[in-house]
């Protein structure tokens, strides 16, 4: 007699942590099973590398989970793993994580995966550290003054082989330019724009364009998405904004944060010119807040209502309702655990797939936590708390599981 097993589609989070600084008790990269609608976390398996886990984006049509190694590479050793981009297979069965390869991430600090299947290539963001080396030099006169350098700040494209590891490094965008420095920000004392900060690298819909935000410049620069990616266009924005995260929700739509100006904003986007035009911003704290905030993550619900941000200094996950002209309104807020500064705070979040409930990676609470979402308000309700030590970052990927 033969038998048959049956079997079920099984909704999986993989959360990534960070586990190299002094005391920690993460690291890598938690594999979460989730059950009945959000009510239910269980971790089920645990990849203790990288370490640095800061980024995660899933291929799915290779079951492949990219990883960043968000560090800068120890130039005199090395005594530490360096920067880098891990390609882990992921079980179609079970969902366990199998190391494939992984490659060097030229410039310090990678903080952003964007994967474009078209074009099988993989696009890193590498955000550099703040700290300047101070070099003394002579000059002409006999006289002695110093100069200033700061790490690059770069985005890298690496091909991607059929089976999904990463073949090469296509090639390397190195920014340039700063912003005002010093300036009022209190942001690594004021010159947190004294180079380039290349936050996020977000391929468009249709995915011809890669969108780089660069905090140094204040300025999001569009490149064609092609193994030596060509500049086609650039946006402006006033000193002192920041743009950090971008997240479109159709081929023409999407949405902005400006991390030191504290603003999310509306854009439009001409696909044929590759033109960013701004329709709305305002600000994303509430008008009783008058304390340093720093926005990071935005995510807009699939149902296209409602656009998510969160508030590292407020300590809020907030949502607003989009209205005419892409203008937006903020219509409500959670509390998130007290950050330590806005750079120690939570950071991101993710909705699931159905768009019922999202994940928040809840650092400085040391938690990943599951909220109901209101398709008719943007309103979150909690459903369930899961203890992981400095979670950053969390991605969803559905495996297919036998019944037991």
């Amino acid at each position: 007699m033969t038998m048959y097993s049956k079997s079920a589609v099984q909704l999986m989070a993989y959360i990534g942590s960070y586990g190299a600084h002094p005391g920690a008790e993460g690291g890598g990269v938690y594999q979460l099973r989730i059950c009945a609608h959000g009510t239910e976390l269980k971790v089920v398996n645990r990849q203790p590398s990288p370490v640095e886990a800061g980024y995660l984006v899933y291929a799915a049509e290779t079951s492949t989970l990219y990883v960043v190694d968000e560090r800068k590479t120890d130039g005199r050793g090395p005594v530490n793993p360096p920067a880098a981009v891990h390609a882990l297979r992921v079980d179609r069965r079970d969902g366990t994580l199998t190391p494939l390869n992984w490659l060097k991430a030229p410039g310090p600090r990678p903080t952003f995966l964007a994967y474009s299947p078209k074009r099988h290539l993989l696009f890193s963001a590498n955000h550099g550290d703040f700290q300047h080396v101070e070099k003394v030099v002579r000059n002409p006169d006999g006289g002695w003054s110093s100069h200033y350098e700061y790490d690059d700040s770069t985005v890298v494209v690496y091909g991607v082989e059929n089976d999904g590891q990463l073949a090469t490094i296509e090639d390397v965008l190195v920014m340039d330019g700063h912003g005002t420095d010093p300036n009022n920000s209190p942001q690594n004392g004021g010159h947190a724009q004294a180079s380039p900060h290349a936050h996020s690298a977000v391929v468009d819909p249709s995915e011809q364009y890669l969108l780089v935000c660069d905090k140094g410049t204040d300025r999001i620069y569009v490149y064609s998405v092609e193994p030596q990616p060509r500049l086609v266009s650039t946006c402006q924005f006033e000193a002192e904004t920041a743009p950090r995260h971008i997240a479109f929700t159709s081929p023409t739509r999407a949405y902005l944060t400006l991390e030191l100006s504290s603003e999310i904003v509306a854009l439009a986007f001409d696909v044929d010119s590759a033109q960013l035009r701004v329709l709305g911003r305002c600000s994303t704290v509430s008008d009783q807040f008058t304390g340093l905030n720093e926005p990071a993550e935005v995510r807009v619900h699939p149902n296209g209502r409602f656009v998510y941000v969160n508030n590292r200094g407020e300590d809020t996950l907030a949502w607003f309702e989009v209205i005419a002209d892409g203008q937006l309104r903020r219509a409500g807020s959670i509390r998130l655990a007290r950050s330590i500064h806005p750079g120690l705070a939570a950071r991101s979040f993710s909705f699931a797939p159905c768009g019922e409930f999202m994940l928040v990676a809840d650092r400085p609470g040391h938690q990943v936590r599951s909220y109901a979402v209101s398709p008719e308000s943007g309103g979150l309700a909690l459903l369930a708390e899961m203890h992981i030590p400095d979670p950053v970052y969390i991605e969803f990927v559905h495996v297919t599981v036998a019944e037991e």
